[in-house]
């Protein structure tokens, strides 16, 4: 039977399509169009139709000859055979809906829910009663799902029974990127790693405006500033003024805050420890000191930037009406004014913009938190004015001679100090309490500053900011201050004395240690600080009030960024820290460095630098896609900071009930994850005020499994559903439920009750010049979404050739200013990567496939690029020395071969031969040289007894000692040189002579006593040099005696006594040669001697053992 005549016979058409999609058969689905034709809905069926055709082009390519198109076509298959089978369950929710009433409620586990779905969260201002009642159907449909799981809805009153039960759900198993178990066929089941490449195929062919309506929201209007400056002609509100800081430094805080403020101690009246509050907005506490980057509120690392204004000039841009930064050089600079005194008041609560001071909003209050102060006023001289008063007005007439514009306020500001906004605390009791110790320090500072103090120190300080150094200046005391915006100070202003001794003495007495009395003596608080504190009626006590954490919900996790979240169960701490997508790029502003994360947006076609449309910001902070210096409105001067938030993680403070940064990380390197694509779907501005960037929510995308992957390893417990992770790390203080997915997110497809909505802020609270200004500018930004749509109908993996080059990484961020790590999908690796520096990647489970490091599937994990790219250890010993090692080495290089070149050139010059060139020199001075052969000396042996050998045995007999004749030959030779110097040798030759005689005669008789068999025949030669001795010796006598006898004859005849001494030498040779021939005779003898040694008789034996 054919596909048509089924049909029409069942008249199913959505099945039609599902086969005809499925078998991949063209013609089927065009008997299908004709049938669809008949209903005018050929649209739905000529895109299937294409995309079919496409696909069957792309089967005839060879999947090894193009892998990218090959996988394309698997990937648009899948597209089409989702969008059959929703457009299928559509058909059954329309026939569901005919039945169902319009106005009847539906029910869910017996709570009811709200008419209208999603449209009543996300602020349908359509009032489209057919999306209405599709929402309706949608809502259903998850019912039947639910039901069936035993699954309790997010947006309903949770309860925490079953909080404690750690069980593993089936849909688990998608953590394990290769696991066939049979539970695995769910969705949440399928292998992340294996995810195809793209996303968001099934609203293809769909413009921005066309996605606004399908997601429910108003892409057409926008909201109005409700109060404005009273000028037509200020077409710019801005933020900049003049006035006095309170900054201070701290060990808690950021380093880099000024020290302005020795008088007020401003960390002793904050709650950093979180005893009373629950959350603030994404600033924190904007006095005592800032916040550091791993704070574990994960707050904006901010300086401190505690002020009071004097004068708001608003817009620095005269174009716009505003006011130059030199001319208002200009106009102080001009004016003189006398140190001026500030008084504590109180601290007070109340205020923002959700503070809920009206009462019809029954959750917890959100109010800023603010300490009033006041300008002492002085008079000098009888004068009726003050000498603040007169400091006004000559401002006022100073910023009129310099052509100051109309946006500059026409009246002073209230003084006050703006210390939190969007503050709420844990319940009415807790707020009642830091109000009592907050003003119970302010308490002591009046009793320590009765009249007032000047506000001042006696440190240095650089303004602007980024001067450092070059402009550094001493601060002094009583300086008023001209803030750029609220964290930058530009320049500071002088007043015209210095302090007397009185203002010294109170200016000096907190840093001087002299308040230590006051905090003793004050204990009471003798002044009325219950004003406007959340109550709205200074004379009616506050209504009570205590958060619920029960009452918690998954929708909270889309989060208004300038008011202060609701915990849940068993969390203390609110925290900033996310996962989520980065998408910023460098900075131009050299206030504040970044680094590019993408390449392929360019968000400042989203921005209006010109103010052509909007009017204001509604907080200090400006676009968030990076601010300008110099910008008009005086907004912060921000890096840019887009991003897109996956998942909220909470505090880093394991004791607070969060999970600590290391943890983190390992459960975001235990997920498999797929490239992470994204894709644009319009520009609007929500009910907060804030103009976001939405990208479509496809739950089916690996971005989608990702944010299910989290939810069920470290989401909280709630409604019976538990996380589960192999490590057995958790946290209570994470802004999603454990039981959470993507399909229960934001979007035409999903469920919209849960936290899954990408999205990017542009700005927070922004107000338009008009209602059609708002149109215009929405309708321009979502022209150019329009344009990324058609350039990346797939969706696009982000990344920059230095960032993921690869594209599609996850970040976890610390706060919206600082990302930390970095992860790569498929387990591809993570590093570090904080204020622009990059570390080296950290190790991850690898290798996930089979074959090790020789497969090519796992050439980018860590351990395999580590082995194919590991570096020399002479590579690693030169980094490890850092540049002042290495410029040193280069140094110490340098200078020796300078120093060898020197030498070298010496040597040449001193030893070069006439016409050598300097190299031909070198290869003949390397060259070895032949060594001069030197005649060998013999050696002269002496007669002694040190010619014998040294262990011979006869030096015992002679009892150890061994005596050594004196040398006749030497002897000899000093009495001729004697006998030829005086004519007659010295007084004491004679004495020297006699001695050696008697030694070698005593030693002739001890030879001549011993045995001549084992003297071994040495006794003859020792005779005979006895008598050469004494030959010597007559003939040394008869040479003195002629000496003698010639001193009375003439000169002329002193000739004999040389012949004398020639005769004499003669001899001495003589002598000295038959010496030798005997020494070498007896050593003969001697050595033949040993060889047979002589038997001694057993009686000599036993004698000498005796002995």
């Amino acid at each position: 039977m054919s596909l048509l005549a089924a049909v029409v016979i069942s008249s199913n058409r959505d099945a039609c399509v599902a086969a005809a999609v499925v078998e991949e058969r063209v013609l089927d689905l065009v008997a299908c169009a004709v049938v669809e034709i008949l209903e005018g809905e050929f649209s739905r069926i000529a895109a299937a139709a294409a995309s079919l055709a496409a696909g069957a082009a792309l089967s005839h390519l060879s999947p090894s000859s193009s892998p990218f198109l090959f996988a394309s076509a698997k990937l648009a298959d899948r597209g089409r055979v989702d969008s059959a089978r929703k457009q299928q369950q559509r058909r059954q929710w329309q026939q569901r809906k005919a039945k169902a009433s319009s106005s009847r409620r539906i029910k869910k586990n017996g709570n009811p829910i709200e008419e209208g779905g999603a449209a009543a969260y996300r602020g349908n201002r359509g009032g489209d009663d057919e999306k209405i009642l599709e929402g309706e159907a949608r809502r259903l449909q998850h019912d039947e799902e639910e039901a069936s799981e035993d699954y309790v809805g997010n947006d309903a009153v949770g309860s925490i029974r079953g909080a404690g039960e750690q069980r593993q759900r089936s849909d688990v198993t998608m953590l394990h990127p290769f696991d066939d178990s049979p539970d695995s066929s769910d969705t949440g089941g399928r292998h992340l790693s294996s995810q195809l490449t793209g996303c968001c195929t099934q609203y293809i062919s769909y413009d921005a405006m066309q996605m606004c309506s399908l997601y429910g929201e108003d892409c057409e209007s926008g909201e109005q500033p409700s109060h404005d400056s009273g000028d037509d002609s200020c077409e710019q509100e801005g933020l900049s003024f003049i006035g006095v800081s309170f900054s201070v430094n701290t060990a808690r805080g950021n380093p880099l805050s000024y020290q302005l403020c020795d008088q007020f101690p401003m960390e002793n009246i904050i709650d950093r420890e979180y005893e009373y509050v629950m959350s603030m907005d994404e600033d924190g506490w904007l006095v005592g000191g800032g916040y550091k980057s791993f704070d574990y509120s994960g707050k904006m690392p901010y300086i401190d930037s505690s002020h009071t204004e004097l004068l708001r000039i608003g817009s620095v841009d005269p174009e716009y009406g505003g006011t130059t930064i030199e001319q208002v050089y200009e106009a102080m600079e001009s004016l003189s004014f006398p140190p001026f005194a500030i008084f504590p008041e109180y601290v007070k609560g109340g205020g923002g913009h959700h503070s809920s001071d009206d009462g019809e909003d029954k959750s917890v209050p959100s109010s800023d938190v603010t300490l009033i102060v006041s300008v002492v006023d002085t008079y000098e001289d009888g004068d009726s004015y003050s000498s603040y008063e007169e400091f006004l007005d000559d401002l006022f007439d100073a910023m009129d001679a310099v052509g100051g514009g109309p946006c500059m306020d026409d009246h002073d500001t209230d003084p006050h100090v703006s210390m939190s906004r969007g503050v709420k605390f844990k319940s009415s009791y807790h707020q009642s309490q830091y109000f009592y110790n907050a003003n119970l320090e302010v308490a002591v500072w009046q009793a320590m500053y009765p009249k007032g103090v000047v506000i001042g120190s006696e440190g240095y300080a650089s303004f602007p900011p980024d001067t450092g150094s070059k402009n550094k200046m001493h601060i002094g005391y009583g300086n008023l201050y001209f803030f750029f915006d609220r964290a930058n100070i530009t320049q500071a202003f002088l007043p015209n004395r210095d302090l007397s001794s009185t203002e010294k003495y109170y200016s000096t007495l907190y840093s001087g240690g002299q308040s230590d009395g006051f905090y003793e003596s004050t204990t009471t608080i003798g002044f009325d600080y219950n004003k406007a504190s959340g109550s709205g009626d200074n004379n009616k006590e506050q209504e009570y009030y205590e958060h619920n954490p029960y009452g918690w919900n998954a929708k909270m996790a889309k989060h208004d960024m300038t008011d202060g979240w609701d915990l849940p169960p068993s969390c203390n701490q609110e925290g900033e820290t996310f996962f989520g997508i980065p998408l910023s790029q460098r900075s131009d502003s050299k206030l504040m460095s970044s680094s590019s994360f993408q390449d392929q947006f360019d968000f400042e076609y989203l921005t209006d630098r010109n103010f052509t449309y909007i009017k204001e910001f509604g907080t200090n902070h400006g676009w968030l896609v990076g601010e300008q210096i110099g910008n008009g409105a005086g907004s912060i001067v921000d890096k840019d900071t887009a991003h897109i938030p996956l998942f909220y993680t909470g505090t880093t403070n394991p004791d607070m009930g969060g999970m600590s940064l290391d943890s983190l990380i390992k459960i975001a390197k235990e997920i498999n994850f797929g490239t992470l694509y994204i894709k644009p779907a319009f520009v609007f501005q929500d009910d907060d005020g804030s103009v976001k960037l939405q990208f479509e929510a496809d739950a089916n995308s690996a971005l989608g499994y990702l944010y299910s992957a989290l939810c069920q390893m470290i989401g909280i417990s709630w409604n019976y559903d538990s996380p589960y992770n192999d490590l057995g790390l958790y946290t209570n203080c994470a802004m999603h439920a454990a039981g959470d997915r993507a399909k229960y997110g934001c979007g035409p497809e999903n469920g919209n009750s849960g936290g899954f909505c990408p999205q990017m802020t542009l700005a927070y609270r922004v107000a338009f010049e008009s209602d059609d200004q708002a149109a215009a500018y929405l309708e321009r930004c979502n022209d150019y979404v329009d344009y990324w749509r058609s350039l990346y109908p797939s969706g696009v993996a982000v990344g920059t050739s230095k960032f993921c080059p690869d594209g599609g990484c996850l970040a976890l961020f610390l706060n919206r200013y600082d990302i930390f790590y970095a992860f790569k999908p498929e387990l591809g690796g993570s590093w570090v990567e904080f204020m622009t520096g990059t570390f080296a990647p950290t190790i991850s489970p690898a290798p996930t496939y089979d074959g090790g490091c020789d497969n090519p599937h796992n050439m980018h994990l860590d351990n395999c690029f580590k082995k194919k790219h590991a570096r020399k250890a002479t590579a690693v010993a030169w980094d490890s020395l850092g540049s002042v090692g290495q410029f040193s080495l280069i140094l110490i290089a340098f200078m020796s071969s300078t120093l060898a070149i020197s030498i070298f050139l010496a040597r040449a010059k001193r030893r070069r031969q006439d016409g050598e060139s300097y190299l031909s020199f070198l290869i003949r001075d390397i060259k070895p040289k032949k060594k001069k052969k030197r005649k060998k000396l013999r050696k002269r042996v002496g007669r002694g007894s040190l010619d014998e050998d040294l262990l011979d045995d006869d030096d015992e007999d002679e009892g150890g000692f061994r005596s050594v004749p004196a040398r006749p030959g030497r002897q000899s030779t000093k009495n001729i040189k004697s006998t030829n110097k005086g004519g007659r040798p010295p007084r004491s030759t004679k004495k020297a002579d006699q001695p050696k005689r008697s030694r070698s005669k005593s030693r002739s008789r001890r030879e001549s006593s011993s045995t001549p068999k084992a003297r071994g025949g040495t006794s003859g030669m020792d005779m005979d040099e006895n008598v050469e001795m004494v030959e010597l010796s007559k003939s040394k006598d008869a040479d003195v005696k002629s000496a003698r006898s010639s001193r009375s004859k003439s000169r002329s005849r002193r000739e004999s006594p040389d012949k004398t001494m020639d005769a004499n030498v003669k001899n001495t040779k003589l002598s000295r040669s038959r010496s030798r021939s005997k020494t070498a005779r007896s050593r003969s003898k001697s050595k033949s001697g040993r060889k047979t040694p002589t038997k001694v008789p057993e009686a000599e034996l036993n004698r000498r053992q005796l002995v």
